[in-house]
């Protein structure tokens, strides 16, 4: 066990007794039949295994079951490792969350599992170590069940890659799950685990969780041990956490995974604050683009609860500029060159059009058309923390559309349709998520509301860098106001 490791398992083991606490105050009894099993959060999957009312074992059999029978419409699953959770679950173990079924982003390395990153180059990659994340991650007692789909190098917005079938949304297999933490989603959402890891360059969290009416909260940058990625890049876009279906469940997530920096300390919040917020609400597009008449009513309607609950909220046009999301398209394009310049190297040959995908290329092409401008950009996207941090100098929150529509059909933003088309309907979709990657700000998405179709319309909530208590507490509220964690897909 690394040095690492052993921190965080004294530190879950701190947190073990807190949520224990807490979760006995919530429920009493345990699971009776697989479909209890199938309903229960992660803090009451953990305290069921702790008091004897289930086994591990058991747990992560029934997970097993439903993976194997939601994988076979929702192909949310890259690679399964059933035997090997099967071990863990037998033997004993420790953490806050321990026996709790989940998955990792198949971005993210397991020593001796496969991790493809979406691609096809990528096929039979093994990981020989894996990041101090993940070390935390299994540290804290959670036991995967293998590897969640993901898009190539995570790129895009909906988790169609290449390498297999897309990933199809448990409310209606014709949609997409977005992307690029679109398997994690997926499997939360269908009830196949409680929670599953996820990651966050440019909305990978909280895009998928508004696609899949689950919850999803970017952490701000520097409050999770290291991930996988190399260190020291000029921005730090990408950040780790996960999908879950209740705040509690995230709240636990950040209390028992945060680490020792400059940020104030979360700690575990355990439910709405007393104190009522300055919360300031925004509905236009900050590309101008047209914004679903649907997604405006759930911001809305998410405004007016909030407003009677007691906060002082005020509407506003969006704070941020449409030139950023340029800067950060371009950086993001960087982000792409760098991943296939280093499988270039590793393989001693030249990348041809069938080792990656088109959208991935696109992207590379973008970034070197401009590329002589990248010293520039990254000056103007690093101010961006300081322009974004004043924003909130009156107010605690913004509320938000998470996306501008509600999630769109199978095929619509495909990574093998024509770069520009692919681009604009991106560009259009996805521009309320990236500006907090930029400033390392924390942000969440929360279900408000269903379409008419019967798809999930997610809102954020986003707060200056570090305030990810204020956000939960807010969150905690919505929750009890308009309760989503009864929803369940027809699958």
């Amino acid at each position: 066990m690394t040095a690492l490791s052993r921190r965080a398992a004294l530190k879950s083991s701190a947190a073990l007794g807190l949520f224990a606490g807490f979760a006995c105050s919530q429920e009493s009894g345990g699971p009776s039949s697989a479909s209890d099993l199938a309903g229960m959060d992660a803090i009451e999957t953990a305290r069921a295994i702790r008091n004897g009312a289930v086994t591990a074992i058991e747990v992560v059999n029934g997970a097993i079951d439903r993976a194997e029978a939601a994988d076979q419409k929702i192909n949310a699953i890259v690679t399964p490792y059933y035997d090997t959770a099967r071990e863990r679950a037998a033997a004993a173990g420790e953490g806050a969350w321990y026996g709790v079924p989940t998955f990792v982003k198949d971005l993210n390395n397991v020593i001796g599992q496969r991790t493809t990153y979406g691609s096809r180059a990528f096929e039979d990659n093994v990981a020989s170590e894996q990041s101090p994340f993940i070390d935390a991650f299994f540290a804290n007692g959670l036991i995967s069940l293998g590897k969640s789909a993901t898009p190539e190098f995570g790129l895009t917005a909906t988790t169609e890659p290449m390498i297999g079938a897309p990933t199809r949304n448990p409310w209606n297999l014709d949609y997409c799950v977005g992307g690029s933490s679109g398997g994690a989603a997926a499997l939360v959402a269908a009830r196949v685990v409680p929670a599953a890891h996820a990651s966050d360059g440019g909305g990978s969290i909280r895009i998928p969780a508004s696609c899949c009416g689950v919850v999803g909260l970017k952490p701000s940058r520097g409050r999770m041990p290291r991930p996988d990625g190399p260190a020291g890049r000029p921005i730090e876009i990408a950040q780790h956490g996960v999908e879950t279906r209740t705040v509690r469940d995230t709240a636990a997530f950040f209390a028992m995974m945060e680490v020792a920096s400059d940020l104030p300390d979360v700690g575990f919040v355990e439910g709405p604050a007393a104190q009522r917020r300055k919360i300031a609400f925004y509905t236009n597009s900050p590309v101008g683009a047209g914004v679903d008449p649907e997604v405006v009513t759930a911001v809305e309607e998410t405004a007016k609860a909030l407003e009677e609950l007691g906060h002082e909220v005020s509407e506003i046009k969006s704070p941020f500029d449409a030139g950023v999301l340029q800067d950060f398209t371009l950086y993001w394009g960087a982000g792409a060159a760098e991943a296939v310049a280093n499988w270039e190297r590793k393989t001693g040959r030249k990348a041809g059009y069938g080792d990656f995908e088109p959208w991935t290329y696109g992207v590379i092409d973008y970034y070197e058309a401009r590329r002589h401008t990248l010293d520039g950009i990254i000056t103007r996207l690093q101010s961006f923390e300081r322009d974004y941090t004043r924003v909130f100098a009156n107010i605690d929150l913004i509320l938000s559309p998470a996306l501008a529509g509600p999630p769109p059909p199978i095929g619509y933003l495909a990574p093998s349709q024509a770069f520009p088309i692919i681009l604009d309907r991106i560009t259009e979709l996805v521009c309320f998520t990236q500006f907090m990657n930029i400033s390392g700000a924390p942000a969440l998405s929360l279900p408000a509301a269903m379409s008419e179709n019967g798809l999930p319309i997610g809102v954020q909530l986003a707060a200056a860098p570090g305030n990810e208590r204020t956000i939960l507490e807010v969150a905690y509220e919505l929750e009890s106001a308009a309760p989503w964690a009864g929803r369940t897909p027809k699958l």
